[in-house]
């Protein structure tokens, strides 16, 4: 699973097996947490991160929305930056 970005002590991944992994979501893991979230929505589909953490990521998420959802359709490799 490709690192899109890390940040905060946040690792943001995602699968490139489209018709296996829906709905469009990505990966995240921190520490022992871990948690799926849905790109269209920002959602936390499934996991147990911290509201603290989840609330960083869904920062992130919004500001590169539509470049997640080009990784997910074309399942091309792009690294993003991280929340500063």
């Amino acid at each position: 699973m490709p690192i899109i970005a890390r940040f905060h002590g946040l690792v943001i991944k995602m699968y490139f097996q489209q018709a296996e992994h829906n709905p469009p979501h990505f990966h995240v893991m921190y520490g022992e947490y871990m948690g799926a979230f849905d790109i269209q929505t920002l959602a936390m589909l499934e996991g147990d991160l911290p509201a603290k953490s989840q609330a960083l990521v869904r920062e992130w998420a919004s500001r590169y929305q539509d470049e997640l959802l080009q990784i997910w359709n074309t399942q091309e490799f792009v690294q993003l930056p991280p929340l500063s």
